[in-house]
């Protein structure tokens, strides 16, 4: 009888959750993101959103909780309830980096959350002043090496993947630096075509406009292969730096643990064909964002890749934030 029950409860379940699935959304769903608005994950989010709202019918909410180092807005999702309603737009910096960065966090990557879908990647440029005398890597390093720790770089603060990023850099030429971090975006690549501060990494959306003006160079992308967008500047192994040396942001939707499976594929059918738009991609190209539609289960393989890789840079240069 005890096992009949238990039968009855799970083909309940099953049911009841397939019927979530099948109505989903009923209503309004709402994406809560740690980035301000008009940034550029804000921006293709709710480009994103536009399309998902015609192809459902029911409103795709945008909400902006920047700040405590991503942690409002993830938490926010966290305490929803897991029906597919609230998601969380992050990035590898809160579900792969900051674990290793930090004790104790409000969070737990794996344990509180399920990957929905890719969205896409963006990979970063070594900026320098307009001014600067460097004009490859190679240039760059060998003054390194005959001042060490005398070159400056800067990022958007202790634990940013540009901080990581430029110990990895150190870590693989030898070389030894001095970090400057700060607070807002706009004052580290000002300070960087002032040549405030010697070099910084940055993506196309951060430093285009400064580009386009011709007050900073772009020695080279730390990525396998050339940006389509911008075919004139090398790879850092091209231009005499590491040969292996990548250093890349993913964007990613999550959902809350315990959302039903087929919930979870609804939303990933969805975004992934919402990338597929051609409004979308080309707003994407505007930005340097290569779109990465696929699976939840590609999100997931990445969260472990990058955990293991950003656990052996954290432990030997010793970073912690505590």
């Amino acid at each position: 009888m005890k096992k009949t029950l238990i039968l009855a409860a799970l083909a309940l379940a099953a049911h009841s959750f397939g019927a979530q699935a099948q109505n989903y959304p009923s209503h309004s769903v709402r994406a809560v993101l740690p980035y301000s608005v008009g940034s550029g994950p804000d921006a293709v989010t709710r480009m994103i959103g536009e399309q998902l709202t015609a192809a459902w019918k029911q409103p795709f909410i945008v909400e902006n909780k920047p700040g405590a180092n991503g942690w409002l807005a993830i938490g926010e999702v966290k305490r929803s309830a897991p029906d597919g309603y609230s998601v969380a737009i992050v990035d590898n910096t809160h579900m792969t980096l900051q674990p290793h960065l930090y004790s104790k966090m409000p969070f737990d990557p794996l344990r509180d959350f399920t990957a929905v879908a890719p969205i896409y990647t963006t990979h970063f440029f070594i900026v320098v002043s307009a001014n600067s005398p460097w004009n490859t890597v190679s240039d760059l390093l060998d003054a390194a090496r005959r001042k060490q720790g005398q070159l400056t770089y800067g990022s958007w603060g202790m634990g940013s993947v540009a901080h990581i990023g430029s110990t990895l850099l150190q870590q693989k030429t030898g070389t030894a630096m001095t970090h400057v971090p700060f607070k807002e975006l706009p004052q580290l690549y000002t300070a960087v075509a002032n040549g405030e501060v010697d070099w910084a990494f940055g993506t196309a959306a951060t430093v285009q406009n400064l580009y386009q003006a011709k007050r900073v160079k772009l020695l080279a992308l730390a990525a396998p292969s050339r940006l389509a967008l911008y075919p004139d500047v090398p790879t850092v192994a091209q231009a005499g730096g590491p040969g292996d040396f990548e250093l890349k942001t993913w964007v990613a939707a999550f959902a809350p643990k315990g959302t039903p499976p087929e919930v979870v594929q609804r939303l990933n059918g969805a975004i992934t064909a919402a990338l597929a738009a051609p409004a979308v991609r080309e707003r994407f190209l505007t930005f340097g964002f290569d779109p990465w539609a696929g699976e939840a289960s590609a999100v997931t393989r990445a969260q472990e890749t990058d955990s293991a890789h950003f656990a052996q840079i954290v432990k030997q240069a010793k970073i912690s934030l505590d």
